[in-house]
């Protein structure tokens, strides 16, 4: 049903168009589109050829921090947000990384459940994280890998 791949330049216009109608602050396409330029690791779920998710990470020496995921709503709770999650740790462990670290909304209780299954711990909190015109305090999680 869904086929997990590699990002490649060629989906940066369809996986920001995803970022734009899921994340209530979403990355300006600069920074997005930088995002791949600089390394960081990228990958789409696809459903029929058009990706329906992604998920963007970074990996500095045995750490790898989730950056980004964002699955379109139509397509959640089916399946891909958990193929993605299971490729991001597999591809993690494969590149080296033991820990895993993220942030996310305190606000967002489906995300943080959704990591929870993957049993990521909560850490810490951030106040004041996210600021613009959807303040909110970051929960700071973790798993070992």
């Amino acid at each position: 049903m869904f086929k997990i791949s590699l990002m490649d330049y060629s989906n940066l216009e369809e996986a920001y168009k995803i970022e734009l109608q899921t994340n209530p602050a979403p990355w300006s396409k600069d920074n997005f589109f930088s995002s791949f330029e600089v390394g960081h690791n990228s990958i789409v779920c696809k459903k029929d050829h058009k990706i329906i998710g992604f998920l963007i990470f970074s990996l500095i020496k045995n750490e790898s921090h989730l950056l980004n995921i964002a699955v379109l709503e139509k397509w959640q709770r089916k399946g891909s947000g958990k193929m993605l999650m299971n490729a991001f740790i597999k591809q993690s462990q494969v590149l080296g990384a033991r820990k895993i670290f993220l942030e996310v909304r305190s606000k967002n209780t489906n995300a943080v459940n959704f990591y929870s299954k993957f049993n990521f711990t909560k850490d810490a909190i951030r106040s004041n994280y996210y600021t613009g015109s959807n303040p909110d305090d970051a929960v700071l999680m973790s798993l070992d890998i």
